[in-house]
């Protein structure tokens, strides 16, 4: 969200909301407590549209269903004010509400604001009574509350008076209460402090439960910075599923952006959840309040990322796709700094590289993802695991459609967790299969594939993971797959018809979820055919022997290795710093990292930049997996079923 430079208009109230404002501020004046009320309306105005200083400091929000008191005084300095509030609120709303209020027309009502009755106006005044009796005193996070130093916010449903407290994080590009500053180079920070590990194969530095979440305030119904609720699959027999989901605004409109955790246990999985949830709030738009540099390439050629270095569309797509369009040098777009990793020299990088939900005129000449985008407790660690899955989705990418024949390991030489796994799998029907995917990078790689037994809708279902030890990568593969595949089959039978129709004409798999869903069809099998070969699996040990062992105790050490590998082949990485105030405040780094040349992972046929770099043809060759440089000939051309 960018604050235009103008205040948005003050908007009148309500009659239900002046009855309200007057009521509240006679039985204040007869027995003052807290500060004066001041009445706003929800929903009656777009509270993303500029600054509104009559919201800052407002104490109480009318709605149609409910009255918001708060945030309560006395809260400490940068919590959120009555303008956060409304941004909060906002965003939790349904889609055609949202559109109602976002597109730039004029909201029609559907029905009158609620009259309000004598009781219903003295329920209001207790409740703010209540809240302001005790003024707010701010408190560290704790362990067991690190809610406990938010502003708190109170909701009254008007039809049963019931009321729920709820904390508010502050929105940090609240236009009303915050500043914004111009994005430079100074903004993205060096990698120079060291990262001694906890041990030397260990490449996390803090467990996912170890940072102090405020969960009550990033879901919540009121005002979750992440969505309303998540939601727990009981049902699922190999993992303990946590999900949500929130409403985005990218160039296509709102998205449905959802986020989960896939753990054994659901309080576990409820901590990935939230991780996975800030980091998608943090890679969709810049939530610190920089304003991007907004220039021509043409202009600023001399520190910048040229597009096309990460791949383009043939024209024929920029041609007939509405919200794709060409990249012009001289057209100004807007840019983020970042910083080369091995130099340090700052770089300019396309915010639509970075940033994947931001919208900007004319900025579409592609449609990029969260490829690259990591979380962790410094920017090292997630760099590191940022490089690694841009290196896991271009290995993939490069045996898939180079047709490659991938070494199988023998999962029952693994981990007795992965062997746990794969015993998981064979009670829902399926066997599990693992490949090393290297291919020039010597980074382990490992692609797993999840077959049904019985031929069944749901047949096949991809997964990969990349990590620097090899025993990692595999159980990282063998999880992943475990997540899909309780849901394949259902998947199947319930798009049956429209998964036929994609699979005579690819040009329909348009979407991420088409990709996977298609290699649930039975007939596409005989497109894994590499996959699906009778093969003597070997062990774990053995696949890897040739792989440098683990041992660095900095993860600074390495996080240089893998950049080593990667400049070995002459690819350079940058990094972007997309970190949220809101997880920098519990200390969560979050990243984008960009290596202009590795395949870039794409969803919809016809939008496969990889099909169209160089390194398609020529890594295979150059890893000794095929004889010569490839052809068209030799591609698998059929969508990838990465999921």
């Amino acid at each position: 969200m960018t604050a235009p430079a103008a205040s948005a208009p003050s908007v009148p109230l309500s009659a239900a909301a002046a009855r309200l404002d007057a009521h509240l501020r006679r039985r204040w004046s007869a027995r003052p407590v807290g500060p004066a009320p001041r009445v706003v309306t929800l929903g009656a105005g777009d509270a993303l549209a500029g600054a509104a200083p009559h919201r800052r400091h407002a104490t109480v929000h009318l709605s149609a269903d409910a009255v918001l008191v708060g945030p309560v005084a006395g809260a400490p300095p940068g919590a959120a004010c009555g303008h956060c509030l409304a941004i909060r609120w906002q965003r939790l709303r349904g889609r055609s509400e949202r559109d109602a209020l976002e597109t730039g027309g004029v909201p029609t009502a559907v029905g009158p604001w609620p009259r309000l009755t004598a009781y219903q106006l003295d329920a209001v005044w207790d409740l703010y009574r209540a809240v302001h009796a005790t003024p707010a005193r701010p408190a560290p996070p704790t362990w067991d509350d690190p809610d406990r130093r938010l502003a708190r916010v109170s909701r009254l449903e008007l039809n049963t008076l019931r009321v729920r407290t709820h904390p508010v994080l502050a929105e940090p590009r609240c236009p009303t209460c915050s500043t914004a500053r111009p994005d430079s180079p100074a903004e993205v920070p060096e990698l120079d402090r060291p990262a001694p590990k906890p041990a030397a194969d260990a490449y996390r530095l803090r467990a996912p439960g170890d940072y102090p979440l405020p969960r009550a305030a990033l879901v919540n119904p009121v005002c979750g910075a992440l969505g309303a609720g998540t939601q727990l699959t009981i049902t699922s027999p190999t993992t303990a599923p946590v999900t949500g989901s929130v409403f985005i605004r990218g160039y296509g409109g709102l998205l449905d952006v959802s986020f989960s955790g896939q753990s054994t246990g659901y309080d576990a999985s409820h901590a990935l959840a939230y991780l996975e949830g800030l980091e998608r709030h943090a890679g969709t738009h810049r939530r610190r309040n920089l304003v991007p540099v907004v220039a021509a390439y043409a202009d600023v050629a001399e520190h910048a990322l040229h597009p096309d270095e990460c791949g383009s569309y043939p024209d024929e797509v920029y041609d007939h796709d509405p919200i794709l369009r060409r990249f012009d040098p001289d057209r100004p777009i807007p840019w983020v700094w970042g910083r080369d990793l091995r130099t340090g020299r700052p770089v300019l990088v396309p915010r639509r590289l970075c940033f994947y939900s931001s919208p900007a005129a004319g900025d579409t000449f592609v449609l990029s993802s969260s490829s690259g985008c990591a979380t962790g407790s410094c920017l090292a660690e997630a760099a590191l695991f940022g490089l690694l899955e841009l290196i896991e989705r271009d290995a993939f990418l490069l045996g898939w459609y180079g047709n490659l024949t991938l070494p199988r390991i023998d999962l029952a030489s693994c981990s007795p967790a992965v062997r746990a796994m794969a015993d998981r799998a064979e009670l829902q029907g399926y066997a599990l299969h693992a490949f090393d995917n290297r291919i020039d990078l010597d980074v382990p790689v490992v692609t797993s594939l999840a077959v049904r037994h019985d031929g069944g809708p749901g047949l096949l279902s991809f997964a990969a993971a990349a990590h620097v030890d090899p025993e990692q990568a595999v159980a990282g593969a063998v999880t992943e797959a475990l997540t899909y595949i309780p849901h394949q089959p259902a998947t199947v039978r319930r798009r049956r018809g429209e998964l036929e129709r994609m699979a005579d004409d690819y040009g329909l798999v348009r979407r991420l979820p088409d990709h996977s869903a298609l290699f649930g069809l039975p007939r596409m099998a005989r497109h894994a055919a590499t996959y699906l070969r009778d093969a003597v699996a070997r062990d774990v040990a053995s696949v890897f022997a040739g792989h440098r062992e683990a041992g660095a105790r900095d993860l600074l050490d390495d996080l240089g290795r893998v950049l080593d590998t990667l400049h070995r082949r002459g690819h350079r990485a940058i990094l972007v710093d997309q970190t949220s105030p809101e997880q920098e405040a519990v200390g969560l780094r979050s990243v984008c990292v960009v290596v202009p040349g590795l395949l870039p992972i794409d969803f919809g046929w016809l939008r496969q930049r990889a099909l169209h770099l160089p390194r398609l043809r020529t890594a295979p060759y150059a890893a000794g997996l095929a004889g010569a440089v490839l052809t068209d000939d030799d591609l698998r051309r059929v969508p990838h079923p990465f999921p």
